[in-house]
């Protein structure tokens, strides 16, 4: 599902089997499992300097939810309750994200549709592929709402609207230029070993910084009050905030 490798002070998350690489709920748990061991590692390291890229093997990144898990149920019922728990699996990996003591960078190598789309801009910066691959959300044109902390993450992440109306309601496909340009992704790089390199410098030089990893989330959640709320967490009181304070070099 993913492997996980570390290359001085960044992790290496890669989503591998699969060619889609479709969000079932063994691929979430195991991506889950993989970001729960790059934190405990960086804990046991001394929780400061290091980051985390995620990318993916072949022509996708994520093509979103496994509907053809959730349609094997057999019944209409069985496969919209499969994609339910599919959907509520998904959103703590989005709060794992939001929560991984460390810059976070996505190296968009392919096609990055609906739930792959998120997981993509889950992360704080999206580096992408230019020679091939899109940013797809499908729900309009199959028909399927959103998930409220779906519109929370876009929200949080894209700030013009007409951009966000394009991708929401109009089911727009965007390659990697369009999506620089609209200020959705953070560069475009000329292929699949390119796009990975940049990722992994960017990442490099972030962990260079040596920030301390809580002090890091704590930011993180503070910019993103929204889809920080959506997923789950509480807004931080003074004592958290004290105690943060209490590790810092003042």
């Amino acid at each position: 599902m993913c492997s996980l490798e570390k290359r001085g002070r960044v992790f290496i998350l890669t989503l591998t089997g699969d060619g889609e690489h479709r969000l079932s709920p063994d691929a979430i748990a195991s991506i889950r499992n993989a970001l729960s061991r790059a934190k405990s590692e960086s804990s046991a390291a001394g929780g400061r300097g290091f980051a985390l890229v995620t990318t993916a093997e072949g022509r996708f990144f994520s093509n979103g939810f496994d509907l053809a898990w959730a349609r094997s149920g057999g019944s209409t019922s069985s496969a919209r309750s499969r994609l339910q728990s599919m959907v509520t699996l998904f959103r703590p990996l989005v709060a794992d994200l939001l929560s991984l003591p460390m810059p976070t960078i996505a190296a968009v190598t392919g096609h990055a549709a609906a739930a792959g789309f998120m997981l993509a801009i889950s992360h704080d910066y999206v580096e992408m592929r230019g020679d091939r691959g899109i940013l797809y959300m499908s729900e309009i044109d199959i028909g399927m709402p959103f998930p409220p902390y779906f519109l929370a993450l876009m929200r949080s992440k894209i700030s013009d609207h007409k951009v966000l109306r394009e991708i929401v309601l109009e089911g727009k496909k965007m390659g990697a230029a369009d999506a620089v340009a609209k200020r959705i992704i953070d560069g475009a790089h000329g292929g699949e070993k390119e796009t990975l390199e940049a990722a992994v410098r960017r990442a490099e030089e972030l962990a260079s910084r040596n920030w301390i990893g809580d002090v890091y989330v704590s930011i993180r959640k503070g910019l993103l009050p929204e889809i920080s709320s959506s997923v789950g967490f509480s807004p931080e009181t003074d004592e958290d905030r004290n105690k943060l304070l209490s590790e810092s070099k003042l």
